[in-house]
């Protein structure tokens, strides 16, 4: 397809996702032994290219950008941004140009990792900043700065208003499917989403994949540029992103390849295998009641 025209705006449905996306049943003794139910929500079959919540919250965005009529996205991540990878690829697919505003201008002077080198392979112009410059990219004179006229900007995770009415398409999908729903957090929008969608009597967990303890004001900022207010029942747990973004501890490692050995699953480990080891340890603390049925938000595949 080529670049977007008014006359000839492109539609994300024209990638035919996967939805709603599949539920599937695991046995897992660590929940069965407790008398709970585990269910895998497989968003990350949505689409091969975008899956998981980078379709969700990408989706509204892509729709927003062809009605103004706008020709080229523009967002921001780090050097193994999934959200980059696909924007990149969204790109590709719909004729859209990309820019990525990188985190850390060092990078610019070393060849690109895969993730990187993926974007540009899918035609994004990358844009490497300083890591002070990227922390206030927020700031109207540095935004400014860094978005050309005519750009479409989508935030970094993509999280914004749109994305999380995207997301909250998913807690519908789950009304009456679960009693409890984990997801794993980056940015929040997702979480914000998927609690507003969920259904009387439904509670959304969310795990940080980050350090802080910053993330419950930024769900409840997005909550209200979505709708007004807080919604949903969700709460945060905090004690299970193995010291940061991408990192990874011996115990995460050894939970995914079980879980992986055992259910013939692949565990993307920056955000999915977090949060099941968290579920999977909340099931073992008594955390849920027997009979909870516990569903687990895949929103991401494995490399």
């Amino acid at each position: 397809m080529g670049g977007v025209t008014s006359d000839n705006p492109p539609d994300p449905a024209a990638l035919r996702p996967l939805l709603p996306s599949p539920v599937q049943e695991l046995a897992d003794d660590a929940f069965a032994r407790r008398g709970l139910r585990l269910l895998l929500k497989r968003d990350d079959l949505i689409h091969p290219d975008l899956p998981g919540n980078k379709w969700r919250k990408l989706e509204p965005n892509l729709r927003a950008a062809a009605a103004a009529g706008r020709r080229t996205l523009l967002t921001f991540g780090g050097a193994y941004s999934n959200h980059l990878r696909a924007t990149a690829a969204a790109g590709r697919l719909l004729g859209f140009a990309t820019i990525g505003i990188v985190r850390g201008d060092e990078l610019a002077d070393r060849p690109l990792n895969p993730s990187l080198a993926q974007c540009a392979a899918d035609g994004m112009r990358l844009r490497f900043v300083d890591r002070a410059t990227y922390r206030r990219k927020a700031e109207p004179e540095v935004l400014a700065a860094l978005v050309p006229e005519g750009c479409y900007v989508v935030p970094e995770g993509g999280s914004n208003a749109a994305a999380v009415h995207g997301c909250e398409v998913l807690g519908r999908e789950l009304r009456g499917v679960a009693d409890v729903v984990g997801v794993a957090c980056g940015t929040g929008g997702t979480l914000a989403g998927l609690a507003a969608g969920l259904g009387p009597g439904q509670r959304a967990i969310g795990f940080p994949v980050l350090r802080g303890g910053f993330l419950g004001e930024e769900v409840l900022r997005l909550q209200r540029e979505a709708f007004g207010g807080r919604r949903g029942e969700w709460v945060l747990d905090e004690r299970f992103h193995a010291g940061g973004y991408a990192r990874r501890t011996p115990e995460l490692e050894a939970f995914a390849a079980d879980f992986e050995a055992r259910h013939g699953v692949p565990l993307e480990r920056v955000y999915v295998a977090k949060m099941l080891l968290g579920l999977t340890t909340l099931a073992q603390e008594g955390a849920f009641t027997p009979g909870t049925t516990v569903a687990a938000v895949v929103t991401g595949s494995a490399p």
